[in-house]
């Protein structure tokens, strides 16, 4: 009997919906699951911790990685570098364990060139005046680039027609529960299940 190849789930949506507190709500119920770290070339905000929440790394490191091919995906976003290491990812899907994304839908977009079976889902707020007051309760953005990312949004949302999965981030323990059903979906696929119960299968035919 042989474990199936693991499944790679990527997650991505606007600054300010609450992407990061659903992956780790998801994260904490689903533990089969490994989340890949980030490398970004911004400087961490107050709450954030390196090497916990991203590698904090400067443009001149991000740049000689994406030189060396050391990304599994990268991307510019919000006028910082943005990408997750190759290590991060490949080695574990190799070894049959779940592997989840949080990053844009630039990210997205490569990932599905590699890896065309990989689990994609968009996340949505509520409504416009939802997303702004949630950028503003962060209180860790200057309101430059509050008005920065609500532009930006826009055409982040643009694309969530690219994804397999759209998830609207109203109630959070619904969208938590939204996010954890396809996961489930996903690992009760019939071709994973029926090789990860080969044995099973073979004992039922005989």
């Amino acid at each position: 009997m042989s474990a199936p190849r693991g499944c790679l789930f990527v997650v991505a949506a606007p600054s300010g919906t609450g992407k990061s507190s659903l992956v780790n709500a998801v994260l904490a119920r689903e533990p089969e699951i490994s989340l890949s770290i980030s490398f970004t070339s911004r400087g961490p905000r107050p709450d954030e911790r390196h090497h916990q929440h991203y590698h904090f790394v400067s443009v001149e490191q991000f740049q000689t990685m994406i030189e060396a091919g050391d990304f599994f995906e990268h991307a510019l976003v919000h006028g910082d570098y943005k990408g997750t290491a190759r290590q991060s990812v490949e080695p574990f899907l190799d070894a049959g364990r779940d592997v989840l994304l949080e990053i844009d839908w630039q990210g997205a977009r490569q990932v599905r060139a590699k890896v065309p079976e990989a689990v994609t889902i968009f996340i949505l707020p509520p409504s416009r005046t939802e997303l702004e007051r949630r950028l503003r309760s962060r209180a860790q953005d200057s309101e430059e680039t509050i008005v920065r990312r609500l532009a930006d949004s826009r055409g982040e949302i643009e694309h969530a027609h690219e994804f397999d999965y759209v998830v609207v981030n109203q109630d959070f323990e619904r969208a938590v529960e939204d996010l954890r059903a396809i996961v489930l979906t996903q690992r009760l696929r019939r071709d994973r299940q029926l090789q990860r119960h080969q044995a099973l299968v073979a004992s039922l035919l005989a």
